[in-house]
C-alpha cells in the first residue's frame, strides 16, 4: 500500500525480511537503473546505527536482491571512501550505510537522492542514543521535501491506494514510503517520526521493550571482586555452545578476553576502539564458528544475527534496560531457546527497577537481593535521552512544569 510504518519488534523476530521485500516490490515497479537514471541516485535507502549491522543488512539483502540483478552499495566508516564513492558513481538500486558515512558521500558528490523513494530507518532508538540525530535528520532533508505526503492530506491517500488494491489494480504512490524499525520507543525516536513519517501503520511485534519468551533469564547478584570466579563458573555449565559476554567500556573488553584465554577458550572481542577490518575478522571467525567467546561492548547488542548462540552473558549490565533487552536478544533467535545470565552489583542501581518488572513480566526468577532492594522500589524519572535523572533535575522541570 506505500504505507508508512513503525514497526516494533521483539529482537530475532526477522525485522530485516520485513523491510527487505517490500522494498524490493517497490523497485519492481520503477523503471530498470541505467547509466542515466543512475545519476540520480539509488530508489531505496537503509540506515543503520553501526557497521556491523548494516554489513549484516547488505548480506541479507543481496541474498534476494541478486535474483533481480539488483546492485546494492554498501558505505560504512573504517574502509576507503573512494572505493564505496566508485560502485555507487556506476549506480545501486539499493544503498545501506551508517548515517555519517552517508552525509560523507553525499558531501563529496558520490551520490545523490533525488529519486530515493523508500527509506528504512533500522534500529532508529539506537541511532539517536549514539548522538546519530543530526545525521539522520541531514540525510532525510537531503531528499527535500517535495516527496512527502502533505499531512493533512495522509490519512486520504492511504484510504485511495487501499481501494486501489481492493479494485485489483497496483498501488503506485510518487510520495517517500518510509519504514522505522526499533525494539523500543522513546520520546526522541517518537519526535523523529513525527517529523518525517506520514499517518504511519504501526506493527507491533510482541511488546515494545519485551524480550523472547525463548530465553531463560538469570540474574546473580555478586560482588565485583567475585564476578571473575562466577564467570568461569557459568560458562562451564554451558560448554557445548559458543556464547557472547558483554560489558561496557573497552578497557573491561581486554580484561575478560584475557580472562577468557586463561581459562582455556578461544577469545575474540569487538569494540569501537579497534578498526574496521579488525572488527569484520573477530565477527566473521565467530560466526565460522572459530572462537569460542566473542567479548563485545553494546556495539554488537543489536542486530548481529549469528546462529547458534545459546548463551549471553552480562559481566557488566547496562544502565538503560532496551541496552538489556538487545543485548540478551543475540540468543532465542528464530525459534530456539537460549539462556542470558547477569551478573548485578550494588553500582547498577539504575537499571534494578526495570530489571525487576522485566523479569517479573517474562516470568523469570526475581533473586530476592534484587526484589528487596531499595532502588527496585522505585522507577527511575528519566529524560527523553533516556538518562536517568537526579532529584536536582527532577525538582528543575517540576519547577517549569507546575
Amino acid at each position: 500500500l506505500k504505507r508508512d510504518v513503525i514497526g516494533i519488534a521483539e529482537t530475532g523476530s526477522g525485522k530485516t525480511c520485513a523491510f527487505v521485500v517490500p522494498m524490493l516490490a517497490h523497485i519492481m515497479q520503477l523503471p530498470k537503473m541505467t547509466d542515466e537514471i543512475a545519476a540520480h541516485g539509488p530508489y531505496a535507502l537503509v540506515m543503520a546505527p553501526t557497521r556491523e549491522l548494516a554489513q549484516q543488512i547488505e548480506e541479507e539483502t543481496l541474498k534476494f536482491a541478486h535474483f533481480l540483478d539488483y546492485r546494492v552499495g554498501l558505505v560504512v566508516g573504517g574502509q576507503s571512501i573512494e572505493d564505496q564513492g566508485f560502485k555507487l558513481r556506476r549506480g545501486v538500486e539499493i544503498l545501506v550505510g551508517t548515517p555519517g558515512r552517508i552525509i560523507d558521500v553525499i558531501d563529496r558528490r558520490y551520490t545523490v537522492l533525488n529519486q530515493c523513494n523508500y527509506i528504512v530507518l533500522d534500529e532508529a532508538d539506537r541511532m539517536i542514543d549514539m548522538g546519530f540525530e543530526p545525521q539522520v535528520n541531514a540525510v532525510m532533508e537531503a531528499m527535500g521535501s517535495g516527496n512527502l505526503k502533505p499531512e493533512d492530506q495522509a490519512e486520504e491517500l492511504d484510504a485511495r491506494a487501499l481501494d486501489t488494491l481492493h479494485g485489483a489494480g497496483i498501488a503506485t504512490s510518487k510520495y517517500r514510503t518510509t519504514y522505522m524499525f526499533s525494539a523500543t520507543m522513546p520520546p526522541s525516536v517518537e519526535r523523529l517520526a513525527r517529523s518525517y513519517l506520514r499517518n504511519p501503520a504501526v506493527v507491533t511485534i510482541g511488546s515494545a521493550g519485551k524480550t523472547s519468551d525463548l530465553i531463560k533469564q538469570e540474574v546473580i547478584w555478586v560482588s565485583k571482586a567475585d564476578r571473575d570466579s562466577k564467570l568461569e563458573f557459568v560458562l562451564s555449565c554451558h560448554p557445548n555452545t559458543q556464547a557472547i559476554i558483554f560489558v561496557n567500556a573497552k578497557r573491561s573488553v581486554d580484561a575478560v578476553a584475557n580472562l577468557c584465554y586463561r581459562l582455556g577458550y578461544s577469545c575474540a572481542s569487538i569494540h569501537g576502539g579497534k578498526s574496521q577490518d579488525q572488527r569484520e575478522e573477530s565477527l566473521r571467525g565467530f560466526k565460522a564458528g572459530n572462537f569460542d567467546i566473542l567479548v563485545a561492548t553494546d556495539v554488537a547488542g543489536r542486530g548481529i544475527d549469528v546462529k547458534g548462540i545459546d548463551l549471553v552473558v552480562n559481566y557488566e549490565l547496562p544502565k538503560l534496560i532496551e541496552n538489556y533487552t538487545h543485548r540478551i536478544g543475540r540468543t532465542g533467535r528464530a525459534g530456539r531457546k537460549g539462556t542470558a545470565v547477569s551478573f548485578l552489583t550494588s553500582d547498577d542501581r539504575d537499571i534494578m527497577y526495570e530489571l525487576k518488572e522485566l523479569l517479573i513480566n517474562s516470568k523469570n526468577v526475581v533473586p530476592d537481593a534484587l526484589a528487596n532492594h531499595e532502588a527496585a522500589r522505585v522507577k527511575p524519572q528519566r529524560d527523553e535521552r533516556g538518562q536517568r535523572m537526579s532529584r536536582e533535575d527532577v525538582r528543575g522541570q517540576e519547577a517549569i512544569i507546575f
